[in-house]
């Protein structure tokens, strides 16, 4: 799978930061349908086992779906590139930055 590097940086408070997205995260259920929000939770657990994190985090936007994987570590290299294949025919793809691993879910 194809990774795109971004550089962002740290939000300079994270209270806020957290506090806004989680309001953005609740409105922006409201444009997907029970089926793929079920997908992205699914792949989500996909991830937990192929990673060593800090948290993963499901994060709705307008044209995408994004699950975060805080300071990933792999600990499964094969489990891994099998599932990096099966999202990459999805139309999955895959950010690297600094805060961790995001992977993005088209909407359909």
């Amino acid at each position: 799978m194809k990774d795109h590097v971004i550089d962002t940086q740290e939000a300079p408070n994270k209270f806020w930061a957290a506090r806004d997205a989680r309001m953005k995260a609740f409105a922006g259920w409201s444009h997907y349908t029970d089926k793929q929000r079920i997908r992205a939770e699914r792949m989500a657990l996909g991830l937990e086992m192929v990673y060593w994190s800090t948290g993963i985090h499901i994060n709705p936007r307008n044209k995408f779906i994004t699950i975060k994987v805080d300071k990933a570590q792999v600990k499964d290299n094969k489990t891994l590139s099998l599932l990096e294949k099966d999202y990459e025919a999805e139309g999955i793809t895959k950010v690297v930055s600094a805060q961790g691993i995001i992977y993005r879910i088209p909407k359909a």
